[in-house]
């Protein structure tokens, strides 16, 4: 059996403004369609990567931002050719860096935003 990457589910209370977000800082191209049960549903494509996005009720929780270490998904990373590049371009558009980029072995480099809903993006460099 043969296991690929189909896509990824994120939750929120606000839509629109989640997809606008991915659309501004990462060039994502949103997606209209309907999902099985006939109920609008807003996808993502952030160059091949399929990002679905879900309403969730108001008084839904956001988690809180975890403390290191902890269970669960962390956060999904995204490859790009060079970072500081990267960095100056993400955050003219408006994304926040918790953690600015730092080397962390030879040839690799990283650093992590907070998109919306505590979501923990890392970049990556690897040369």
């Amino acid at each position: 059996m043969a296991y690929r990457y189909d896509h990824m589910h994120l939750r929120t209370r606000d839509v629109k403004r989640t997809a606008e977000y991915y659309q501004r800082v990462f060039g994502a191209k949103i997606l209209e369609s309907i999902q099985s049960d006939g109920k609008p549903r807003t996808d993502l494509d952030l160059d091949g990567l399929t990002i679905f996005i879900a309403p969730v009720a108001p008084e839904a929780a956001i988690p809180s931002a975890p403390t290191e270490p902890y269970i669960g998904l962390d956060h999904f990373g995204l490859r790009v050719d060079n970072m500081e590049t990267a960095v100056a371009e993400l955050k003219r558009r408006g994304a926040t860096f918790k953690m600015e980029p730092r080397t962390i072995r030879p040839g690799v480099k990283i650093a992590f935003i907070e998109a919306p809903d505590n979501v923990r993006i890392e970049l990556l460099e690897r040369t």
